[in-house]
C-alpha cells in the first residue's frame, strides 16, 4: 500500500484524468449539439449530425458520472462545499443534460417540422449550457470562492449564482464552450461528407481561432497582476487531515509559481495556444484524423494549464484563504483511497477498452443515403 501523501497525489492525478476524459469524449458530442442549429440547414443534415454522436453519447456520459463519483469519494469536503455553494448552477446543468437523452429519443417521434425544431433547440441548450457553467466554475477557482467553514467544518457560502458571474469566470465559460465547439467541428469533419463537412470545417476554423484568443486573454489577465494563493505553512501531508491547519497568503502572480519553479510546465500553456491553430490548419487541409488528435491535445493542454496553476489548491476561499481546500487536507482516509485505487486499477482500463471498442465498431462517415436507407432505425 502506498503512503498517504503519495495516495493524495495519485488521486489528484486520477480525478484530473477523469475530467480530461469527460472533456475529450463528451466534449465533441456537446460541440455537435451546439452546432446543430448553426450548420444543420435541413432536417436531413441535422439527422446526420445527431447520428454521428448517436452510438457514443451515452458511453461518453460514463466519464462524467465516474468523475463525479471519484470526486465524492476521494475529496468529500470538496464535493460537499462545491455542491453547497453552486447548488443552483448544478441543478441548471442537470436540467440541461436531461434535455439531451429526451431530445435524441423524442425528436423523430412525430412528423412535424415545428416538433423537430423545438427538440433541436432543447438539444442546443443541453449542449451549450453545461460547458459554459463548467468553465465559469473553473474561472471562479482562480479568484476564489466566497466560502468559509464554521467551528463544525460546515461550509458557509456568502454568494449565490449571480455572484459567481463575474468577468473572468464568464471569459472562462466562453473559452470552455469555444474549445468544445472546435472539438465538435473536427468530429463532424471526420464523420460527414460533402457540403455538411465543408460547413463543419468552417465552424472548426472559427472556433479554433476563438479558443486561442480567449485562452490568450485569460493568460494575459493572470499575467497582468491577478492575485493567486500560495501555502506558507502546511502540516505533515501524512498526518490526519486538518483543512484549517495551514496558513495561506494571497499574492500577485502566485498562480504562476508552479510554472516558474518547473519551467518545462510552460509547455502546457504553449500547447494550449498553438494546438487550436494547428487544428484549424489540419482541418482546412482535410487531414481530419490529425485535426482531431491536435484538438484533443489542445483541450488536454488547456485543462492541465489550469490544474498546474492551481496546484495544490482544489477549492480556494476568497473569504478566508486559510480555509481553502487543497489536495493535502481535503481527501478521504488512507484506507478509502487505497481501496478506491484498487477498484480504479480494474475499472479504468475496462472503461477505456470498451470505449475504444465501440468507436472502432461504429467508425465510418454518414451521408444522406445512409440516413434515408435506415430512416426507421436511426435517430
Amino acid at each position: 500500500m502506498a503512503d498517504y501523501e503519495t495516495l493524495k497525489l495519485i488521486w489528484w492525478g486520477l480525478v484530473g484524468l477523469l475530467l480530461i476524459g469527460f472533456a475529450l469524449t463528451d466534449g465533441f458530442d456537446m460541440g455537435v449539439g451546439a452546432l446543430l442549429p448553426v450548420i444543420g440547414s435541413t432536417n436531413t443534415e441535422r439527422r446526420i449530425m445527431i447520428n454521428t454522436i448517436g452510438p457514443h453519447w451515452e458511453g461518453n456520459q460514463v466519464w462524467f458520472v465516474t468523475a463525479g463519483g471519484a470526486l465524492f469519494a476521494a475529496w468529500p469536503m470538496v464535493y460537499a462545499s462545491a455542491f453547497s455553494g453552486m447548488y443552483a448552477a448544478l441543478i441548471i446543468v442537470l436540467l440541461a443534460l436531461f434535455m439531451r437523452p429526451v431530445g435524441f429519443d423524442y425528436r423523430a417521434k412525430k412528423d412535424s417540422e415545428r416538433w423537430r425544431r423545438n427538440w433541436d433547440r432543447a438539444l442546443f441548450a443541453g449542449s451549450v449550457i453545461p460547458p459554459v457553467i463548467f468553465g465559469v466554475a473553473f474561472g471562479n477557482l482562480f479568484i476564489g470562492l466566497p466560502f468559509e467553514f464554521d467551528e463544525f467544518l460546515r461550509p458557509d457560502f456568502k454568494a449565490g449564482l449571480l455572484g459567481l458571474l463575474t468577468w473572468f469566470p464568464l471569459l472562462a465559460g466562453f473559452l470552455s464552450l469555444s474549445m468544445l465547439v472546435m472539438h465538435g467541428g473536427v468530429w463532424l469533419g471526420l464523420k460527414t461528407s460533402d457540403e455538411l463537412r465543408a460547413k463543419a470545417v468552417r465552424s472548426t476554423l472559427f472556433a479554433a481561432v476563438s479558443t486561442t484568443l480567449l485562452f490568450g486573454i485569460c493568460g494575459i489577465w493572470i499575467f497582468s497582476g491577478m492575485k493567486g494563493f500560495v501555502i506558507e505553512t502546511l502540516p505533515d501531508p501524512n498526518a490526519y487531515n486538518d483543512p484549517l491547519g495551514k496558513l495561506v497568503a494571497v499574492q500577485e502572480g502566485a498562480w504562476l509559481n508552479n510554472f516558474n519553479k518547473w519551467p518545462l510546465l510552460w509547455l502546457f500553456p504553449l500547447a494550449g495556444m498553438l494546438m487550436p491553430l494547428m487544428t484549424a490548419f489540419l482541418a482546412k487541409a482535410k487531414l481530419d484524423g490529425l485535426a482531431f488528435a491536435t484538438s484533443c491535445v489542445a483541450i488536454t493542454s488547456i485543462i492541465l494549464t489550469a490544474a498546474v496553476a492551481l496546484f495544490p489548491f482544489v477549492l480556494p476561499s476568497s473569504l478566508n484563504p486559510n480555509h481553502s481546500l487543497t489536495l493535502w487536507d481535503a481527501t478521504s482516509s488512507a484506507l478509502t483511497l487505497n481501496i478506491m485505487l484498487m477498484v480504479a486499477c480494474v475499472f479504468v482500463p475496462l472503461v477505456l477498452s470498451y470505449t475504444l471498442w465501440s468507436y472502432y465498431k461504429m467508425w465510418g462517415r454518414l451521408d444522406e443515403a445512409h440516413i434515408n436507407d435506415n430512416s426507421h432505425s436511426l435517430y
